[in-house]
């Protein structure tokens, strides 16, 4: 498995009260005629697949609707607020942001595949770390969101927010190209099977020290360059 793809969902909610979704994601679809849609869900989700750059503009495209609305909003005078809803990208690639600020500092919103973020967080440590920034990850299955917030309400403290996430997307764009991902599935799901496979990725580890090794219950993956992971793999099933 390679890093090559892109799976995004999208919460078209935020448009409920302006447009017909169905109407809105027709639009898209002819915006955007690369990408593959799912259904749209009734509480007005939306998968879609396709490659990064073909998301982006979908999302440039969506991010230009939600600004004309809140334009909308102040025209007819309105004192209160809407409650402010995000689109909710699910990406293996990094150059997502957050398009409003709910608060005084300065914060940046990522989201990364998990198995790269994971990656990352083993074998570039200092990508995930900044000046003057508080950067935490929360890991919701195979995406894991990224917040960058500054540490002061100066400018130089926004600045340093920005940069971190500059950082962050250099790094993981550069593992989006090398990276590759095989799965390896117990023949039991014994106690003793997990710790005999264990034992022996632990023997290994020193002979591919940038490998990855993420366990589950059923399964672990292996992550890492294309010849590091089929020598692991192929070592392992022997």
């Amino acid at each position: 498995q390679a890093f090559l793809w892109v799976t995004s969902t999208l919460s078209m909610a935020v448009f409920r009260d302006h447009f017909v979704l169905e109407d809105l994601v027709e639009e898209m679809k002819k915006q955007s005629p690369a990408l593959s849609f799912g259904p749209l869900q009734h509480d007005g989700q939306i998968a879609v697949q396709g490659s990064f750059p073909a998301l982006r503009v979908l999302r440039e495209f969506l991010l230009l609707k939600a600004k004309s609305l809140s334009g909308e909003d102040r025209r007819e005078g309105k004192s209160h607020q809407r409650p402010r809803r995000k689109l909710q990208e699910h990406a293996g690639a990094a150059e997502m942001r957050n398009s409003v600020q709910d608060a005084p500092r300065e914060k940046q919103v990522l989201v990364l595949d998990t198995d790269i973020y994971q990656y990352m967080r083993c074998f570039h440590p200092r990508a995930l770390q900044g000046n003057d920034v508080v950067i935490s990850g929360v890991t919701e299955g195979d995406i894991t969101t990224v917040c960058i917030e500054s540490a002061g309400r100066k400018a130089a403290a926004a600045a340093q927010a920005l940069r971190a996430k500059k950082t962050i997307e250099s790094c993981c764009v550069e593992l989006q190209k090398i990276l590759w991902k095989e799965r390896i599935c117990f023949q039991e799901q014994s106690r003793a099977e997990k710790q005999r496979y264990k034992q022996l990725w632990e023997r290994l580890k020193p002979r591919y020290p940038k490998v990855l090794i993420i366990p589950y219950d059923t399964h672990f993956d292996v992550v890492g360059t294309p010849a590091d992971v089929c020598g692991f793999s192929e070592e392992v099933k022997r």
